[in-house]
């Protein structure tokens, strides 16, 4: 499940395995490895994952569906406005 989420949050910001690895400081096939779920990584990486792409832990280890964006710093006018357009999105 890693992997896989991984993966697509990776792609979904436009990066590829080469550009992700610069940002942990770790190589391509350490991606590739995560990628392909031969390896995991260490819990002091996986916070980092987690706060990189403002998501839990618990949903980058398939625990959780809900992709819970992290809103630390927003006021609460910006909380309410990403609110609404979550709810246009999802009444599409």
């Amino acid at each position: 499940m890693f992997g896989e989420r991984f993966k697509n949050l990776r792609t979904n910001k436009g990066l590829n395995q080469v550009e992700i690895a610069k940002v942990f400081d770790v190589t391509k096939q350490c991606v590739s490895n995560w990628e392909n779920e031969n390896i995991m990584p260490s819990v002091d990486m996986l916070v980092k994952i987690a706060d990189y792409f403002n998501v839990s832990a618990d949903y980058l280890l398939g625990l959780s569906e809900n992709y819970a964006l992290k809103t630390d710093g927003l006021t609460e006018l910006q909380i309410a406005h990403i609110q609404a357009l979550i709810n246009d999105i999802v009444k599409k």
